[in-house]
C-alpha cells in the first residue's frame, strides 16, 4: 500500500486518503506450429491471466497467448513443488535477460507469446505448478498444474552420417528442435560438383528431395569440411515431422554421399529460439548500453558509456519535456542506489539559448534543493568543479539526447565518486528551477532499494534490445498525452460505500499519485480514491464491500483506518504493527491476536471489455466503461468510527 496524495488540513477537520495496491497431449500442433507437450491453460482467478502452456523441454515452458492485465503490484511468474499455489515457489524470470539485482516485475500482456527459462538446477518434472502470483500480497492470480505423468520433449541424438563417398562422415547427429539438426566433426571433401544438404520422405535419399541452406543459411554448393560442428535449420515451411532422412546429396549425378534416418516417434522440443537469445541486442554507438525506466513503468531512458584511459564517455537518452531535468547518479555506496553523498550528472535542454545541450557536475550533500552550501548542489557552486564535457546533444521525439565526457578519476574526492570500480547507478527526473538547476524529482527515481551496477570499463554489457533505434519508437510522447481527471473530494457526508475498483490508468491513479498504476483501488461513494473530509467528535459508517473471504486473497481486502501511509497491517510482522496507530477496523481475540473486522460482500467495479481510461477524457466516462458486479453469497460489512480528540490531522483508510 502506498498512499501519495497531497495533503490539505482545515480547522479541526482530518483528511483522510487510501490507495491499495493491491485433457493431456502427447504433441501439439496448431496448423504447422509445433509447441510442444500441452500441459494446460491457465486458470483465472484476477487480473485477466490466460493462456495455453506447453513443455518445450524439462528447462523451457511456453506460453501461448499470455493475457495479463499488469495492475498487479508485485507479480511474477512463479512456480513450486506444493501441492498448490503457496509462498514457498521460486520466481521464474521475465524476461530473464535483465540487468538489475531484481527480476522486474510482470507489466501488461495482450495475447503474447511468452518463452520461460526455469532457474538453474529446477527441472519441470519437479514442479508441480505454474502461477501468476504477487509476491507482496501472497495472492494467486492464476495458474496451470503440472501433469504428474509428464514426459518433456528432449533432444534425439542419432546416428552418424553413413560414409558413402567424398570422405563424408561425422559423429553422431542431434535433433536439437522440430527444425534443427547439430552435426558434429563433420568431414566432406568438397569435391561433388553440385551436392547440397538434402532432406525428404521414403525410406532413403532420391531425386524427389529438396535442398535446404547450409549453417550459413546459403543454398550455394557445398564446400569441405574439415571437422567443424555446424547446425543447419529447415526452412520455414518444414519441420522433422514432415521427413524421413538427412543427406548429403549431388544432384547432377543424383548420387548419395552419405544420410541419417529420421525416426518416426520423436518427443523433441519446438522451434522456438530456446536455444539461442530469445532477444537480439541491436546496433548502438557504444560498446555498452542499459534501457533503464522507473518501477514498473516501461523504459524511458537509454544509457550508452565506453571508456578510453582515464576518460568514460556516455550517450544519454530520456524522454523528458523541455523545462525537466534528467539526472544520472553514482552511488557513494555498493549495493543501493543511495543519493545523500552521491555524485550526478544533470542534463537538460534550453532551446532558447546558444547552448542548447547541457550536462553539469552535480554533488548531493541533503535532500533539498541547493542553498549554495548544502543541498543537490552543481559542483561549481560549493567551491568545486565542472569535470562534465558536453560533446553533443539533439533533442528527437520527446527524447533529450546528451553525449557527454568525464574523468573516470577526478581530482576532487570531496564530491566526485571514482569510477575505476562497479558502482550503483540510480536516476531522477524533475523540472528545473529558475537559475536551470535540478528542483525537487516528484518521485521519479530510482528506489534505494534497487541495485543497479555497471562497471565504466566494460566492453559488452550490452542489454538494450532497441539499440539507436530507441529514440524512434512509436507513441515516444505517451506518457504526457493524457490529461488527468479532476482529483475527487467528498465532503460533509457521514456515510459511505467502500468497493474495489480499477485504478484508471494515467489518468485516474498516476495523476493523484506520480507513479504508475498498482492494480486495484478503493471507490468510495463511486469516486475513485477521493480525498475525504472529516471532523473531530462525529462518527462516520462505512459500508465495506471488499471481500470476506480470506481463503482468495485476491478477492480480500479488509478495511481499516491508520495514520500508516503504506497500510496492509495483516501482511506486517508484529513489531511493525506495532509502530502503526489504528483507529478502526482491527479488532483482538481473547489471545490479544488481531483481526480484521470491516470485512463484506465483494464487490468490484470492473471493466466491460477493456480498459478505456486512456480514451476517457472525463472520469464520468470512464465509469461509464465500467459495471458493478457483486458476488451473490455474502452481506455488506460495516465499520463504524468516531473521530476522537487525539486524531491526527492526517489518517488513511487502508487494506489490512
Amino acid at each position: 500500500m502506498v498512499n501519495l496524495g497531497k495533503i490539505t488540513l482545515r480547522k479541526n477537520i482530518g483528511w483522510i486518503l487510501l490507495l491499495i495496491c493491491f485433457d493431456y497431449e502427447t504433441q501439439v500442433v496448431e496448423g504447422k506450429e509445433y509447441f510442444g507437450k500441452f500441459i494446460g491453460n491457465f486458470n483465472n482467478y484476477a487480473h485477466k491471466v490466460s493462456g495455453k502452456v506447453y513443455a518445450v523441454d524439462e528447462d523451457t515452458i511456453f506460453i501461448k497467448g499470455f493475457s495479463y492485465d499488469g495492475l498487479g503490484p508485485d507479480a511474477f511468474f512463479w512456480v513450486g513443488k506444493d501441492n498448490q499455489p503457496s509462498p514457498n515457489g521460486v520466481i521464474v524470470p521475465y524476461p530473464d535477460d535483465y540487468t538489475e539485482k531484481d527480476p522486474p516485475i510482470l507489466l501488461n500482456f495482450d495475447r503474447e507469446d511468452i518463452l520461460l527459462q526455469l532457474p538453474p538446477g529446477l527441472k519441470l518434472k519437479e514442479i508441480k505448478w505454474l502461477s501468476v502470483w504477487c509476491r507482496r500480497f501472497t495472492v494467486n492470480f492464476g495458474e496451470v498444474y503440472i501433469p504428474s505423468n509428464l514426459d518433456p520433449p528432449r533432444r534425439r541424438v542419432l546416428p552418424e552420417f553413413t560414409r558413402e563417398a567424398h570422405g563424408l562422415k561425422s559423429g553422431n547427429i542431434t535433433i536439437l528442435d522440430a527444425k534443427t539438426f547439430y552435426i558434429p566433426n563433420l568431414h566432406y571433401d568438397g569435391a561433388g560438383p553440385d551436392a547440397f544438404f538434402w532432406v525428404g520422405t521414403g525410406p532413403g535419399p532420391h531425386p524427389g528431395g529438396r535442398k535446404i541452406p547450409n549453417e550459413k543459411g546459403s543454398t550455394e554448393v557445398l564446400s569441405g569440411y574439415q571437422g567443424e560442428d555446424i547446425e543447419l535449420t529447415l526452412p520455414s515451411d518444414s519441420t522433422v515431422f514432415d521427413i524421413d532422412w538427412l543427406s548429403v546429396w549431388c544432384i547432377s549425378y543424383k548420387h548419395n554421399f552419405g544420410h541419417v534416418l529420421i525416426p518416426k516417434e520423436l518427443n523433441i522440443p519446438p522451434a522456438l529460439g530456446q536455444y539461442r537469445m530469445a532477444h537480439k541486442k541491436k546496433k548502438t554507438e557504444f560498446r555498452n548500453c542499459r534501457e533503464l525506466g522507473f518501477s514498473n513503468e516501461r523504459k524511458r531512458s537509454q544509457i550508452q558509456w565506453e571508456a578510453e584511459g582515464n576518460t568514460v564517455k556516455f550517450k544519454v537518452a530520456a524522454k523528458i519535456s523541455e523545462d525537466q531535468y534528467f539526472a544520472l547518479g553514482f552511488s557513494p555506496v555498493k549495493g543501493i542506489a543511495k543519493m545523500v553523498g552521491g555524485d550526478a550528472v544533470v542534463m537538460y535542454y534550453t532551446p532558447t539559448q546558444r547552448k542548447k545541450f547541457h550536462a553539469e557536475d552535480y554533488y548531493m550533500s541533503a535532500k533539498s534543493q541547493c542553498d549554495g552550501r548544502d543541498g543537490v548542489c552543481p559542483d561549481s557552486r560549493i567551491g568545486g568543479n565542472n569535470d562534465i564535457k558536453v560533446v553533443n546533444g539533439d533533442r528527437r521525439n520527446g527524447f533529450t539526447i546528451v553525449t557527454f565526457e568525464r574523468p573516470i578519476n577526478t581530482r576532487e574526492s570531496k564530491y566526485d565518486i571514482s569510477l575505476e570500480e562497479e558502482v550503483n547507478i540510480m536516476i531522477a527526473v524533475g523540472n528545473l528551477n529558475g537559475r536551470k538547476e535540478a528542483n525537487f524529482h516528484h518521485g521519479e527515481r530510482t528506489s534505494e532499494r534497487e541495485d543497479i551496477r555497471i562497471s565504466v570499463r566494460s566492453s559488452d554489457d550490452h542489454t538494450c534490445l532497441l539499440g539507436d533505434d530507441f529514440v524512434n519508437m512509436k507513441n515516444s510522447d505517451e506518457d504526457t498525452k493524457y490529461k488527468a481527471w479532476p482529483r475527487s473530494v467528498i465532503e460533509g457526508v457521514q456515510n459511505f460505500t467502500v468497493r474495489i475498483g480499477p485504478t484508471g490508468g494515467r489518468r485516474g491513479y498516476t495523476a493523484i499519485t506520480g507513479l504508475p498504476s498498482w492494480g486495484i483501488a478503493w471507490w468510495v461513494n463511486e469516486l475513485l480514491i477521493p480525498e475525504i473530509y472529516v471532523e473531530r467528535g462525529k462518527t462516520y459508517i462505512f459500508k465495506v464491500q471488499g471481500g470476506d473471504d480470506p481463503k482468495s486473497p485476491a478477492k480480500y481486502h479488509p478495511l481499516y483506518i491508520t495514520d500508516h501511509s503504506e497500510g496492509g497491517f495483516g501482511q506486517r510482522r508484529e513489531y511493525e504493527q506495532r509502530a502503526q496507530r489504528v483507529f478502526a477496523g482491527v479488532g483482538r481475540d481473547s489471545s490479544g491476536y488481531p483481526y480484521p473486522t470491516a470485512v463484506g460482500q465483494y464487490c468490484e467495479y470492473e471493466h466491460r471489455n477493456t480498459d478505456k481510461s486512456a480514451q476517457s477524457e472525463t472520469f464520468e466516462d470512464f465509469k461509464k466503461s465500467l459495471r458493478l458486479v457483486c458476488k451473490d453469497d455474502g452481506v455488506a460489512g460495516y465499520l463504524p468510527w468516531t473521530v476522537t480528540e487525539d486524531t491526527p490531522d492526517i489518517v488513511y483508510y487502508q487494506v489490512s
